[in-house]
C-alpha cells in the first residue's frame, strides 16, 4: 500500500447541502468541519507510507474518522458503517452522499502504523495545533491525555467483538446441525445474548463493564465446550468447523480460572490482560475469515 499525493477536494455540494438541511440548527461534527476544516492533512502521513504500490485510502481521512469514534465509544465495525449510514459523518470526511466507505479493518492497520512508527502521538499533536490556532486553547494551561487507555481501551473493545462474533457463530452452527440439542442446553439468556451481532448492542463503557462482558462471554464459550466435550453428545457438532474455531480463540484471549470440581460450571473465563495474550503466529482476527490478517 502506498500513499499517493493527492490534494484535498472541496466539501461535495451535495453533502453539503443535505446535511445541512438535516440539521438546520448546527450538529457538533458540521461545526468541527467548518470551524477545523479536515484537521489532518496528507502531508502529516507522508513518511509513514511508500511511494510505491497500490494507492491506498488517504489515511488523513481515517484519522480523522478516529475523532468521532472515540466521542461516541464505537468499535471499529461500527465506525465503519456510520462513515456508509450517517450525513454528519459524510459532512465531516467530505465524502459523496454516494461513498461506499470502508472496511472496518482499515483503522486497526493505520493504528498498527502509527504505532509500530512511534507516531501515535502526531495526530494528537495536530489536533492540538488546529485548537491552539482558533484559540480554544491557550498557552499555560493545563492539557490530559490518557492516550495510553484509549488505544487500551479500543484493544479490548474490538477482542470482545471477535470473542462475541466467534461464540456467536459456533452458537449458529450448532443450531443449524442440531437445534434441538442446543435448545435443551442454551439458557434463554444466551438468545438475547448471542441473537444478533455484537456491534447492534450498547458497547460497554467503562473498564469494569468490559471485564464483566468479556467475563460473561468467557464462562459462555467454556460451557458450550464442555457440553460439547461430553462423551454423550454426537462427535459431529464437535468437529463443525466454528467449533474449532472457538477452541483456537479462547485460549489466546482467555483465562480459565476453575471454581472446584464441578466441570459443568466449566470455571470463570477472565478476559487476558495485555501481556498475558498469548503470542501466536497464525492469530485469528475475525470468525467471518479465519485466514485474515
Amino acid at each position: 500500500m502506498s500513499l499517493k499525493p493527492r490534494a484535498i477536494g472541496p466539501l461535495p455540494a451535495a453533502t453539503a447541502q443535505v446535511a445541512r438541511a438535516a440539521f438546520p440548527r448546527g450538529n457538533v461534527y458540521l461545526r468541527l468541519r467548518e470551524e477545523l476544516g479536515t484537521v489532518f492533512s496528507a502531508d502529516d502521513f507522508a513518511d509513514l507510507y511508500p511511494d510505491q504500490g497500490q494507492p491506498g485510502l488517504p489515511p488523513w481521512r481515517l484519522a480523522l474518522v478516529t475523532v468521532p469514534q472515540f466521542r461516541e465509544n464505537l468499535s471499529d465495525r461500527q465506525a465503519a458503517e456510520a462513515v456508509r449510514a450517517r450525513i454528519d459523518w459524510k459532512y465531516l470526511l467530505g465524502v459523496e452522499l454516494t461513498d461506499a466507505g470502508f472496511d472496518y479493518s482499515v483503522l486497526s492497520e493505520v493504528r498498527t502504523r502509527l504505532s509500530q512508527r512511534k507516531a501515535s502521538e502526531r495526530l494528537l499533536d495536530k489536533l492540538l495545533v488546529q485548537c491552539q490556532s482558533q484559540g480554544l486553547l491557550r498557552a499555560g494551561g493545563r492539557q490530559r491525555t490518557d492516550a495510553t487507555h484509549v488505544v487500551a481501551a479500543v484493544r479490548v473493545l474490538n477482542r470482545l467483538e471477535l470473542a462475541a462474533e466467534t461464540l456467536r457463530l459456533a452458537l449458529n452452527a450448532v443450531a443449524a446441525v442440531a437445534p434441538e440439542w442446543l435448545k435443551r442446553q442454551a439458557p434463554e439468556a444466551w438468545y438475547q445474548r448471542y441473537g444478533r451481532r455484537i456491534e447492534y448492542s450498547r458497547r460497554p463503557s467503562t473498564e469494569g463493564e468490559r471485564q464483566r462482558k468479556g467475563q460473561t462471554i468467557g464462562e459462555d464459550g467454556l460451557r458450550l465446550l464442555a457440553w460439547l466435550d461430553a462423551p454423550e453428545t454426537p462427535a459431529s457438532l464437535r468437529e463443525l468447523g466454528e467449533v474449532q474455531t472457538r477452541r483456537h480463540v479462547w485460549p489466546r484471549h482467555y483465562r480459565r480460572e476453575a471454581q472446584g470440581e464441578d466441570e459443568e460450571a466449566a470455571g470463570q473465563g477472565r478476559l487476558a490482560t495485555k501481556e498475558e495474550v498469548a503470542p501466536n503466529t497464525t492469530p485469528i482476527e475475525t470468525p467471518y475469515d479465519v485466514e485474515a490478517r
